[in-house]
């Protein structure tokens, strides 16, 4: 559960989060998340927004209170760019396009969102980066911070994200899944093991201004998206 500080200075922090870290502490208490390993680093640390457990990439802390005052409000609005990349199953009918479509809780499912016209504005611009055989690699832009904002989305249009247990399949994705017939487990090997095993969503970039100064935060790919790539551009096109 090693993070990447991307930047630091006196107001913020901004990391570059593994997957399968909390962003903070879940209503049990139980588990490491990643502001208690920056608190233990930095002392006070203030939450401005957070990431899915499951979902890599920047996410940034402020060090003080008018600094986390600034950035909320920033957050909250449409002042910063947010940019994601994603896996998700099929081919969405346009390659570009945007979904503006509320979103609002699930009445019988907690911690679960759903769609509904009476739900709170939310938009996501979207694009097709590469296109596989079964699934497509996207770009998303999000203009406002809903819950699970890209993950709802794309299973509204259809195209939900890969390994999401909650708007799509649950299953880990395997290199069989990807070369179909031509793959062949190896005579040593009892059991495929996936290349991916969680959601596909990856924070890229944030981009916004603090104070007169431009801050444009990129998180790296990590290398189990990475990886999955390489198999698709190999094999699944």
């Amino acid at each position: 559960m090693r993070y990447e500080v991307i930047l630091e200075n006196d107001r913020f922090v901004a990391v570059n989060k593994p997957a399968g870290l909390l962003s903070i502490a879940d209503r049990s208490g139980m588990g490491i998340s990643l502001k208690q390993l920056l608190k233990a680093k930095y002392g006070e640390i203030f939450t401005v927004h957070r990431l899915d457990r499951e979902t890599s990439g920047v996410v940034v802390f402020a060090r003080d209170e008018v600094t986390h005052k600034a950035l909320s409000q920033k957050f909250e609005g449409r002042d910063v760019q947010k940019y994601y990349f994603g896996l998700i199953h099929g081919k969405p009918v346009k390659t570009q396009g945007t979904i503006d479509v509320p979103i609002t809780e699930h009445p019988g499912k907690q911690t679960k969102m759903m769609t509904h016209v009476k739900g709170k504005p939310s938009v996501t611009d979207y694009e097709v980066l590469e296109s596989f055989k079964q699934y497509s690699w996207m770009q998303f832009r999000i203009h406002t911070g809903r819950t699970h904002q890209i993950r709802v989305h794309m299973q509204h249009i259809g195209n939900p994200i890969v390994c999401d247990d909650v708007y799509g399949k649950a299953e880990p994705l395997k290199i069989s899944a990807i070369k179909g017939k031509k793959f062949k487990l190896s005579q040593d090997v009892l059991e495929e093991r996936p290349i991916l095993s969680r959601l596909a969503l990856h924070s890229s970039k944030l981009n916004f201004e603090l104070d007169g100064e431009q801050f444009n935060l990129e998180a790296e790919l990590p290398k189990d998206l990475k990886a999955t790539l390489q198999q698709l551009r190999k094999w699944g096109i």
